[in-house]
This record gives structure tokens, sequence and C-alpha cells, in this order.
């Protein structure tokens, strides 16, 4: 995620350049043609701007679905903080007898790694996300984690090593996960560290973490809709192959230097549209590790300083930074 207050004009064309090159020497090369051997071949404008706007509009719709995944997935990992502040403020008050704190550490400490886990299950690669760029780290290339290496070693900080050897046999850790503290719940309820009513309101609590789980897979696993992507795509290039000709029909009253202008205004045009294109192709995949993402590293950090801070913890972790104005 982003966070200054606005991109910079060069950086926003450093990243989307490459259509505005390719239109503004396509946009030439035609131009020149028709100036220099004056063969007549431009398109009425009229229709091809009634084939903008329809292009515009589509776009637009595509944009407003990639930008729900998105604002979905931000509310989802609301949720994950608003229910694990609950969760350790329940431990807190419910766990009781002599050896409480390690108790409350323990199922704290669960929990964390529970975070830890789904937040790297959700930046794994997916063949339909922008992968290249987060290894490449267009702008930023310290931020994104190596995700299979760190793993263990962060789960280290919160539970055995036992645990994750039996995690690591498993094809879902976070699931795994939680259903080890379910267990280790209802091992407390039998040895009286809390009563029933106490413990169910526990399990709702797992339910809903459960829930917010499957929602953040939901997003990760099922990609916004091919054909509509693709879609955008294709009627994008379309309308772009055609508008040379039809600025060719409001130049052509022009001569000299202002023909000049029939390649910088195509190319400008071509720039615009698949700027919007771009846009949409990258706001569908909210953890796929790139600069538009929700920031769920972030946030992860966030309720682990919360938690940790509530049973009073040594060590605990200064917030995550953003760095060249990017926060994951």
């Amino acid at each position: 995620m982003y966070v200054k207050r606005n991109y910079g004009f060069w950086m926003t064309f450093n990243w989307s350049k490459w259509p505005f090159i390719i239109g503004v020497l396509y946009s030439g090369v035609i131009c020149i043609t028709f100036y220099f051997l004056d063969i007549n071949f431009h398109v009425p404008w009229q229709p091809l701007s009634v084939i903008g706007i329809a292009v515009a509009f589509y776009l637009g719709f595509k944009n407003n679905s990639a930008y729900d995944r998105t604002w979905e997935a931000r509310k989802i990992w609301g949720s994950i903080v608003n229910n694990s502040r609950s969760f350790g403020a329940n431990v807190l008050a419910f766990v009781q007898g002599e050896d409480k704190e390690v108790i409350q550490k323990e199922l704290i400490y669960r929990h964390l790694a529970w975070l830890t886990s789904l937040r790297h299950q959700l930046r794994l690669r997916r063949e339909w996300e922008h992968t290249e760029d987060r290894i490449k780290g267009l702008y930023s290339p310290t931020v994104c984690e190596d995700y299979y290496e760190k793993l263990d070693a962060q789960l280290m900080t919160f539970i055995s090593k036992e645990e994750i050897d039996l995690l690591n046999l498993k094809s879902n850790m976070a699931t795994q996960i939680l259903a080890t503290q379910s267990i280790r719940l209802q091992e407390l309820r039998e040895k009286g560290y809390f009563e029933d009513f106490r413990h169910m309101e526990f399990n709702h609590l797992v339910i809903s973490f459960y829930e917010d789980q499957g929602k953040s897979e939901r997003i990760k696993n099922f990609p916004f809709p091919r054909q509509y992507a693709s879609t955008a795509l294709w009627l994008t290039m379309v309308f772009c192959i055609l508008l040379p000709f039809g600025m060719l029909d409001i130049f052509q009253k022009f001569n000299g230097l202002l023909m000049i202008l029939c390649p910088m205004v195509s190319g400008l045009l071509t720039w615009i549209y698949f700027l919007m294109e771009k846009i949409g192709d990258y706001s569908e995949n909210p953890f796929e590790g790139t600069y538009n993402d929700v920031p769920i590293t972030s946030i992860a950090r966030t309720i682990e300083i919360d938690l940790r801070e509530m049973i009073n913890d040594d060590n605990i972790p200064e917030p995550t930074t953003a760095e060249n104005g990017f926060l994951l």
C-alpha cells in the first residue's frame, strides 16, 4: 500500500510508459505515411469516439469490481484486528489459575503464530498474479518477504519446534494452528482454567478467525474472472489501434508542424486508456505482494504489539514502517 499523499507523476509514468511510447511510434508511422505519401486512410472520428466511450465504461466497470476486491480484503483484515483484540482481552479476563500467566502467553503466542502463517500463505504465488513485480521489487526491492525461508524462523518465536514439525506435514498450516488452539482450549476447560460459558466465547472467536481466513483465501484463490479482465485488455487494444486513424480525421486539415500533434495526442490517449486498464489489473489481487496490496504485514504487526502489550511481554517489536512510501 502506498502511504504518501500522491503517487509522483514520473513514478506513475515510469510504471506505465510503454503504451505511450509504443502509441507515439505507431501513430507516428501512420501520420508520416499519410502526410508524405498522401494516402487517405483516416477513420471518421464520430463512430470511433463512440467506441472509446464504450471502452471507458467497460474499464470503469472493471476498475470498480477490482477495487471492491481490495476493499473487501481490507474489511476482512479489519475484522481480524478487532477479533484478535477481543481474543487477547478474553484470555486475560477468563483464564484463571496459579500458572495463568504461562497459559495466557501460550494462547496469545499461538494466535500470533496463526497470523504469521496466514499472511505468509496469502503471499504465495498464484499464476494470475503479478509476481514478476513482487520479485523484482519495482520501486521498493527490499520490502517483500522470502515467504518459504522465513516462515519457520518466525513461527519459532511463538510456538515450539515440535509443533512446527507437525504443522509442516500439513497443507494448510494456518488452519491446523487454529485446530490446535481449539483443542488446547478444550484441555484447559477440562482442567478448570475457565468454565463452559467462557469456553463457548473462546470457541466463537475461533470460528470467527476461521471465517476471516476463509474469506481471505476466497479472494486469494479465486481470481477476478478472466473473461472480464481479458475483454478489457482486448477492447483497449482495438480502440488504441484504431485511434491514430481517427486522429488523422481531425488533424488532416492542418499542415506542417501541427501534424506533429497527431502522434503525440494519439500516444497520450493510448497511455490514458492503458493506464486505466493497468490500475484495475493491479487492484484485482490484494495479497500478491506488490505495492498496491492490503498491508497485512503491517496489520499483523499492529495486532502482535497490542496482544503482547496486554501480557506485559518483553522485546515487543516496533510498528512496521513504510519503505520508499510503500507499506506491506
